[in-house]
């Protein structure tokens, strides 16, 4: 065969591959935003149907996005806390200016780090352990008979988790921003001879009540976007065990996508 054909046949190739990965792509899109209307919907007016969304599946995922992640997102708050501490002293030192440290800290971590990481972590956690459990529901037809037994799957299975991902993730948000501006407060005081108090008052002058709420309402995007991801994978798998493993991972690498690009858009929308 030519090389000039060869070439044609291998753009081809591609071209149709991109093509394929287009049409899943609006594919998933469609069908997560048809989720989140049915959620809203079954949420809303569940109850009109006798299918109202009950307290114990609520609170049994509130628990486990919400509580038993508060040691990891503890850590890696104070963590994300010293270090911006270390740098940020590190880097104004040299135009001795380390006693604004407090300014470029509180904002980052309210605004910014506090939300993202947490959104990143509860993603890898419970967005994972979400589309597992679903899509290993979906190969042994537990969501089937669910339709069989007239119990619809979405008002059963996603509005709980949806509903405490929204609650939970700001939750830990907050709990975030305290544990962070704490751990980098301990830091910057001791190495600045600063008090603590003094420390506090700066936080809470710098810090307004709108850069908290910036912070919180990415959470409820991020929230959002997890469940959903998690949901569209699980409902995706495809063979046995080795299915199951695939959307788990391909849940956890797309939430953590669609929330780093969400970040992007909503901090261009906010500053314009």
């Amino acid at each position: 065969m030519p090389t000039s054909e060869l070439l044609s046949h291998h753009v081809i190739r591609k071209v149709e591959a991109l093509g394929r990965h287009t049409i899943r792509l609006v594919d998933s899109i469609g069908f997560g935003t048809s989720l989140l209307y049915q959620a809203g919907y079954w949420l809303l007016l569940g109850h009109r149907r006798q299918q109202p969304v009950h307290l114990t599946p609520l609170v049994v995922q509130m628990m486990e996005i919400g509580i038993r992640a508060i040691p990891i997102i503890a850590l890696v708050s104070l963590t994300i806390g010293l270090m911006l501490a270390i740098q940020g002293i590190n880097a104004l030192k040299g135009f001795g200016a380390e006693q604004q440290v407090t300014f470029g800290v509180a904002l980052s971590v309210v605004r910014e780090f506090a939300p993202l990481m947490t959104g990143i972590l509860v993603a890898g956690r419970s967005g994972a352990a979400l589309a597992a459990r679903l899509s290993t529901m979906t190969i042994h037809n537990e969501v089937d008979a669910l339709r069989v037994m007239g119990i619809n799957p979405i008002r059963f299975l996603v509005v709980p988790n949806l509903l405490a991902m929204l609650i939970m993730l700001p939750s830990l948000t907050w709990l975030s921003d305290l544990i962070a501006l704490g751990g980098a407060g301990l830091y910057i005081t001791t190495d600045l001879g600063m008090s603590f108090g003094r420390y506090l008052q700066q936080t809470m002058y710098i810090v307004s009540t709108a850069d908290v709420l910036h912070g919180l309402g990415k959470s409820v995007v991020f929230g959002a976007l997890i469940t959903i991801v998690g949901v569209v994978n699980g409902s995706s798998v495809t063979g046995g065990a080795e299915g199951v493993g695939r959307v788990t991972t391909n849940a956890v690498v797309h939430a953590i996508l669609a929330i780093i690009l969400a970040d992007l858009i909503i901090v261009f929308l906010m500053t314009r």
